[in-house]
């Protein structure tokens, strides 16, 4: 089967590859070259990267201009497949194909339909989430699916759960291709009224605040980021929360304080202690939450939400 291939960052990749392994990838159509981490130097997409491993043509564009359709349409492609590509696609492309456009998304439609459906999900508390092969319509993330995989979603942080939903993606991708080729593949109309929107996730969002449950401020460590990190004011002091998990401690330190049992460092919530796992102060790098504690010599006094 001819493929042309559309997507951007590394949750694209494996699908890439997968369809490499079945298929002809004809065209790579993949965002420009942006700057992508805190640098200043321009770097190619994850997609472009591997594509040129590959050796597959490319066609770097951020919309679809007149050249950027003419050359998809010269790839005469049987289908187009798309993960996480950063653009809206015309109608001109979704009916260019004879098989159509079909898209991995990283979630259990209809649920998390939107920017941010992993985080979404690790913040929502989901039991599961997955990936669903869907057809692309005019809305966001709108059309019918016709295969879905799911994994669990508890303890696992976003960057743990995109690299797994990647890869899962590709295979579940490359499964059903022949079923949507032959005309077999049985697609679902997503029922509306299940739909929750996965809105992008606002920095703020992932402050951590001792007036919340420590579950929910677990969560927050689990679903940030580097565009989005967990951070709090410790000792009077910003930080970044890499890592932290709700802790059985006892006796559980008043709402605000910090305290230390054993080797634990415990920060005091609504309804409970979130233990430090480590942790990053602003112009440091990044420690356990023991040698942060043992360098405040007894002073650790108490954290808050940023202002």
């Amino acid at each position: 089967m001819r493929v042309v291939f559309m997507g951007t960052p590394a949750f694209s990749v494996p699908s890439l590859r997968a369809l490499t392994r079945e298929h002809e990838v004809v065209l790579v159509v993949t965002r420009p070259d942006a700057v992508r981490s805190r640098g200043k130097r321009l770097e190619p997409s994850p997609v472009k990267v591997a594509a040129e491993e590959l050796g597959l043509p490319v066609l770097e564009t951020s919309r679809m201009t007149p050249e950027a359709l003419d050359a998809i349409r010269a790839a005469d492609a049987d289908v187009f497949c798309v993960a996480a590509y950063g653009c809206i696609l015309p109608e001109a492309v979704l009916t260019m194909a004879p098989l159509g456009c079909v898209n991995v998304h990283a979630s259990l439609l209809p649920r998390w339909r939107g920017a941010a459906p992993i985080q979404r999900s690790i913040l929502a508390g989901d039991a599961e989430t997955g990936v669903s092969i869907m057809r692309i319509g005019q809305g966001v993330d709108t059309g019918d699916y016709c295969a879905q995989a799911a994994t669990t979603v508890a303890g696992k942080t976003a960057d743990e759960l995109t690299a797994e939903l990647a890869e899962m993606g590709g295979e579940l991708l490359v499964e059903v291709l022949p079923a949507i080729a032959d005309g077999t593949a049985v697609w679902a109309v997503q029922d509306e009224s299940k739909v929750m929107h996965a809105a992008k996730i606002a920095k703020e969002e992932l402050w951590l605040d001792p007036a919340v449950s420590a579950l929910e401020n677990a969560r927050r460590v689990l679903a940030s980021s580097d565009a989005a990190p967990a951070r709090c004011v410790l000792a009077g002091k910003p930080a970044r929360v890499l890592a932290a998990v709700v802790s059985d401690a006892s006796p559980v330190p008043a709402e605000g304080q910090i305290t230390c049992a054993g080797k634990r460092v415990l920060l005091g919530c609504a309804d409970g202690a979130l233990e430090l796992v480590s942790v990053k102060p602003d112009g440091k790098r990044a420690m356990p939450a023991t040698a942060w504690v043992a360098g405040l010599q007894g002073k650790a006094g108490s954290w808050e939400r940023l202002s």
